[in-house]
C-alpha cells in the first residue's frame, strides 16, 4: 500500500464525514454504488453476517434511501431538530486488490441532542469503519460501509437513529 493511497482514502473518508456531520445526506448518498451496501451489525454478534444475521442496520441502496428522505424529514421525531454530531476517524488502515481498496478505521461518533431547551443528551459511538471501495472517475465511490460498534449493547443511547 502507498502512503499516497492511505491519504486518499482519508481525504475521501474525511469528506464523507463532513457531510454527515453537517446533514448533507443527499451529497453522501452520492458517495455509494447502486449495488451499495450500510450494515450495522448487532452489538452482541459484531462480525456477524448481514445475509443471516440479525444487524441493527442492513440496508440496500433502495432502503438507505428511504433511511436519508425519513431523516431529512420533520416527521423524523427521533432525529427532529437534527442532532448535532462529530465524527472522529483514525487508524485508517488500506489495501489494494485490483480495481477494490479494502479500508479499516476507527471511529467515534458524537451525538449531541437537544429537546427545546428541556434536556441535553451527548451520546458517543465507538467502533471501527469496514469499507469496500472502487476507484471511479478519480475519485472512490462506497460499495460497502460496516460500522461495527465497541460497544456491549446500546442501553443509554435508544435506538441509532444517525448515520454512524
Amino acid at each position: 500500500m502507498s502512503e499516497n493511497l492511505r491519504l486518499q482514502v482519508e481525504d475521501f473518508l474525511f469528506r464523507e464525514a463532513e457531510l454527515l456531520d453537517n446533514w448533507q445526506l443527499d451529497e453522501w448518498l452520492q458517495l455509494f454504488t447502486d449495488d451499495a451496501r450500510y450494515v450495522v451489525p448487532a452489538t452482541d454478534l459484531p462480525e456477524g453476517d448481514h445475509t443471516k444475521d440479525l444487524c441493527i442496520i442492513s440496508d440496500n441502496m433502495l432502503m438507505l434511501r428511504g433511511r436519508v428522505n425519513r431523516l431529512k424529514s420533520r416527521h423524523a421525531h427521533r432525529e427532529y431538530p437534527w442532532s448535532r454530531t462529530r465524527r472522529l476517524i483514525t487508524n485508517v488502515r488500506v489495501h489494494e486488490s485490483g480495481d477494490e481498496v479494502q479500508v479499516r478505521a476507527s471511529f467515534a461518533v458524537y451525538r449531541s441532542r437537544d429537546a427545546s431547551g428541556r434536556w441535553s443528551q451527548t451520546d458517543c459511538y465507538v467502533g471501527e469503519y469496514h469499507y469496500v471501495l472502487l476507484r471511479r472517475d478519480g475519485t472512490f465511490k462506497i460499495r460497502y460501509r460496516r460500522a461495527t460498534l465497541d460497544l456491549e449493547g446500546l442501553h443509554g443511547h435508544g435506538a441509532v437513529s444517525i448515520i454512524l
